[in-house]
Order: structure tokens, then sequence, then C-alpha cells
């Protein structure tokens, strides 16, 4: 996966006696280029242990080959990927009754959400890569060379959340996961308002960006910000006091803040909703993509933990 991204529909709601306490579990997914057994993995789940004894946790994976699970944070096809994580969750007797997340919405029912460095509006720019990582280097070469394609849309995860804001009529079109996922469809009637319902359902969405995110471009997609296409700038748009564009620095594109999405104003995802209701805290950390620090700490020990029974 691209580091945290997003949102994906639940169906199941059941109840079992198989949680051995009362403790709220958690469900982590790792993101672009990690496994879900890697030692960075293992030591958060052990400080979050430490933090809320007693908590289960469970990692996501795609394959139980460590090798493998990596290689899918690159190649594959998300829409399939998603089916296979949301019976993954469903199969777990210890999630029956509800759990909090770091980076999906799914079944069974999720409490509290967390994400971090989300591209919940996708990316205008493939994210670079380390010189040593091979894997990385030929998915991100093979979707520069048609991001839109049939073939990148069915196999390169970096592709599928490529949100071009130039090409936004080919990117709803063309791209196989985001726009669904975002009710970004050509027809009203296509919109599927499990997702709105769904997102809308929560108790808290917290959003967590990376001031110095490089990775992520834009960084503000985390908070459900985009960029602005070019023709749409204009001087003298109105915008209300608090519904201010996130101007940038000189030759660097201006950013649609969230409640300036149509997808907020028309709320196609159940965004408005959730945020009107106080349900959604913004994040932000110092520091590059992921290179979180100690900032994770107070989001977990407040929003990780909490008791079933006060679901």
């Amino acid at each position: 996966m691209l580091p945290s991204i997003v949102l994906f529909a639940g169906l199941v709601n059941f109840v079992s006696s198989a949680a051995v306490n009362d403790i709220r579990p958690l469900v982590i997914w790792h993101g672009l280029g990690d496994t879900y057994a890697s030692p960075g993995m293992d030591r958060f789940q052990s400080e979050v242990k430490e933090m809320h004894p007693g908590i289960f946790i469970h990692s996501i994976f795609i394959d139980e080959d460590p090798n493998a699970d990596q290689r899918a944070s690159f190649y594959g096809n998300v829409n399939q990927q998603i089916v296979q994580v949301a019976q993954q969750l469903a199969d777990i007797p210890e999630l029956s009754r509800g759990f909090d997340c770091h980076r999906i919405l799914t079944s069974p029912p999720v409490h509290n959400l967390i994400t971090f460095g989300s591209q919940h509006m996708g990316v205008s720019d493939l994210p670079a890569c380390n010189p040593w990582d091979l894997l990385c280097q030929v998915a991100r070469r093979a979707a520069n060379r048609g991001v839109y394609s049939e073939w990148a849309q069915e196999n390169l995860v970096q592709a599928q959340y490529f949100r071009d804001p130039q090409r936004l009529l080919q990117y709803i079109s063309s791209a196989s996961f985001l726009p669904d996922i975002n009710n970004e469809v050509l027809l009203p009637s296509a919109r599927n308002s499990l997702y709105a319902d769904n997102l809308a359902s929560l108790n808290k969405l917290i959003l967590v960006l990376f001031l110095q995110d490089k990775t992520v471009v834009p960084k503000e997609s985390a908070w459900f910000g985009s960029e602005q296409p070019l023709e749409d700038l204009t001087m003298d748009q109105p915008y209300g006091l608090d519904q201010t564009p996130m101007l940038s620095a000189p030759n660097i594109k201006d950013i649609i803040p969230m409640r300036l999405q149509t997808l907020y104003k028309e709320d196609w995802i159940g965004l408005r909703q959730l945020d009107e209701s106080g349900g959604i805290e913004f994040v932000a950390c110092q520091g590059e993509h992921m290179q979180i620090g100690d900032c994770w700490k107070d989001l977990v020990a407040e929003w990780v933990g909490g008791s079933l029974s006060a679901n």
C-alpha cells in the first residue's frame, strides 16, 4: 500500500464471546515498501501493548510471506486487496465486537480511525524511491509510462492513487480505485451510499499530516486537500473566513482544503456529516513522511484501547 491510505467499506457486525477482555482491539496496516512483520511494525505493537496492557493487535497482511507482502505494497489490484483484508478481519473472533484502526475503515465495525500521511485525495506526483529500492523504482517507471492505462490500474498500487488535477476527467473515467472509494464518479446515481454511512458512523477520524512530507504530493492529501487545477485559480474567488484555501509558497500550487472539496460540500462520503458532529481531528507532526518520532504516542494514548462496552 501507499503509506496509510484509507477508507474501505464494511459489511459485517456481529458479537462474539471470543474477546478476552473489555479493551477495544487495534488493527494496523503497514505502508509502501514495508511488511506486516517488519522490525518497525513489531516495535510499534510492543510499545502500544506497553501503553495499553492486554490489548489485542492485528497487523494486516496480503501475504504471510514478508517478501511477498512487501511486493504487494507496490504491485497488485487494490480493490482485490481490500476484499481480501475485509474477509481476513471478519474471520478474527477477537475483532468481532469492533476495534480501533490505524489506516482502514472496514468490517467488523471501526470505532476510531487514525491515518498517518494518508493519500485521502490521492497524489499528483508519484512518490520518489530510495536509490537502493529496486521494487519501488521499477513500479514508478512503469507507472510514469502510462499511469491511467488499463495495465497500470490493474497492477500498480501507486498508479491507483494517482489523481492528476489537470486530467480530472481521465482520472474519474480511468482510475480503478480512488474515484470509486471517494465517490468521484460521473453519474451521481453510481455513488455508493455505503461509503458515506460507514465513514459517518465513526466515533473519531484522526488525520495526521507530516509537515515536511515530500513523499506524498501534496502532503495536504492527508487532510483531504488536493492541488487546485490551474484553470480554476482566480485572484478574486470568494471564500469564507474558515474556508480559506491553503496558499503555498511562490511557484508551488495552491491547495483546495477539505471543506472546499466538492465531495465534502455535497457529502459524497459522509465526511461533512462526521465533521459537523465533531468527529474529525486534524493533527500535524514534524518530520518527513512516516518519520513519526513520538508524535503518535499521545494519539494512541487517547484514541486507542478504550472500552468495548463504551462503543
